[in-house]
Parts: C-alpha cells; sequence; structure tokens
C-alpha cells in the first residue's frame, strides 16, 4: 500500500532507539524526510545511520535536543521551524512506590512527558492549520487507562496525553488536520528489554522465562502474552501519519494486546 508519504516532513521526538526508532524507520522507508531526535549527539548520529543502511534512500536528518526542558524545545524548533508530521514520542519511565516519588520526580515526568509534546504542538499545530494539512501523534500507553500501582507518576503522564491530544484535536474542526494518541502495550523496547534481562539474571531465569512471570503477575490480562516489537507498534503509527488516516480525528488508538479489557 502507498501511504502517500512522500514530500512530507516528519519529526519523530525520542526515536534513537525503540518505539520512536521503528516509527522514524518505517516513515523514511515510505517516503517521507524524517527527523530523529534524542539527547546525545552520538546517539541521534547513530540512528540517522542505521536508518540509512536499512533504507539507502532515505532523506533523514537528526537533530539532538533534551526535551525535558523548555531550552531544548526551542533547540529543536529553531532548527526544524517546519514539520508536515509530529510524533510527540519521548517518554521516561521507572517503576517506584507511589511514597518514594518525590515531588522532583513528579515534575521531571511531567516536563518529559507531557510538556515536550505540548511545546512542540504549540509551535507547529498553528502552521498545519495554516497549511490545512498535517498530523500530531502522542505515543501514550495503555498505562494512561490501566494506571500501574508500580508506577502511578508514569501513568498520570499517559493519561495527560490523551487529554491533551483529544482537546487540540477538538480544535481542527473542519480542517486537514489530525491529532490522535496510539496507545501501546509492554513493548520490547531497549530499557525494557535491559530491565527484564536484570531482573531475569537476578532469579537465574532466561529472558522468556521472565516474560512469561511478568505477563502471569504483573498483565495477566494479556491477550498476546509476550512483549511487543516496537515494529508492532510503528506500523499503526505510520498509518495514522499518512493521508489516508484523514477520518481518524481525536481517537486514542490502542495496541497494547488486549491488556485493557474494555472494548472502548
Amino acid at each position: 500500500m502507498n501511504l502517500q508519504l512522500d514530500g512530507k516532513t516528519a519529526l519523530v521526538t525520542g526515536s534513537t532507539a525503540g518505539i520512536g526508532f521503528a516509527i522514524a524507520e518505517l516513515l523514511a522507508r515510505e517516503g517521507a524526510h524524517v527527523v530523529v531526535n534524542g539527547r546525545s549527539a552520538e546517539r541521534v548520529a547513530g540512528a540517522v545511520s542505521r536508518v540509512r543502511a536499512e533504507t539507502p534512500s532515505a532523506n533523514v536528518d537528526g537533530v539532538a535536543a533534551d526535551l525535558g526542558t523548555a531550552d531544548g524545545a526551542d533547540r529543536l524548533i529553531t532548527a526544524v521551524p517546519y514539520v508536515d508530521i509530529l510524533v510527540n514520542n519521548v517518554g521516561i519511565f521507572e517503576p517506584k512506590p507511589f511514597e518514594a516519588i518525590p515531588d522532583a520526580d513528579w515534575l521531571r515526568f511531567f516536563e518529559v512527558n507531557v510538556m515536550s509534546g505540548v511545546r512542540l504542538s504549540r509551535h507547529y499545530l498553528p502552521q498545519m492549520k495554516g497549511t490545512n494539512w498535517g498530523r500530531i501523534i502522542f505515543i501514550s500507553s495503555e498505562s494512561a487507562i490501566n494506571i500501574p500501582a508500580e508506577m502511578i507518576h508514569y501513568g498520570m503522564t499517559k493519561t495527560a496525553q490523551l487529554s491533551i491530544a483529544r482537546g487540540l484535536a477538538e480544535t481542527t474542526v473542519g480542517t486537514g488536520v489530525t491529532v490522535n494518541s496510539v496507545l501501546p502495550g509492554p513493548t520490547r523496547s531497549e530499557g525494557v528489554a535491559t530491565f527484564v534481562e536484570q531482573l531475569a539474571k537476578e532469579q537465574g531465569l532466561t529472558f522468556q522465562e521472565m516474560e512469561g512471570q511478568f505477563f502471569e503477575t504483573a498483565r495477566p490480562t494479556s491477550l498476546l502474552k509476550r512483549f511487543i516489537a516496537p515494529k508492532e507498534v510503528a506500523v499503526l503509527v505510520v498509518y495514522l501519519c499518512s493521508p489516508l488516516s484523514s477520518a481518524t480525528n481525536g481517537a486514542a488508538l490502542r495496541v497494547e494486546g488486549g491488556v485493557v479489557r474494555s472494548m472502548i
């Protein structure tokens, strides 16, 4: 299927690994001009090189900027003043008991996971409305509606993203601009894989055994019973980036392996 992304410029935040990288790679393969972002110039350069290795014809650039700060967002906007597609993917997570989460952590999670998307959307959305076409996508999580007791501060930020995305969509009435959210389930991203491997090593288990234990105890409602591959999330996101998704606006689409039992 031709997703009609040739000539579109797409910025994917937090895209040096995991879901973000998978989205950037697939967008480049579909012909979009992709801008990769991360905090480290070294990791950004590495991600750009990997995209080009997979797709020699890829039109891909990179900008290093810490989007957990207003200065970082301004730096990225200065480097990339215009985009057709914005994928707000950057995010952090950390399991921690509620009683042990200090104010500083709540604020840090909000700055990185929520304000990064707010700041960038505030800049790019008016431009998209001006040209009567654009796509903004927030990479939320099933944790937005299935708040994990082990990281409530993370779940809070994911819920906030849903509210922001829906609110922004309400401002696009009658235009060719759409704003949507995607809710991945437990995904085998770089951070998750490292965390699970460490747990497995500590308990003398294989990764597969630890994975099985996780879905038995922490996410027992999963229908998939395994970690989702980043590319499995990326295919949905890239469709939403395309002109073919014009009738999907203000939606929260799930790609979470059936963890959430509700049908809506």
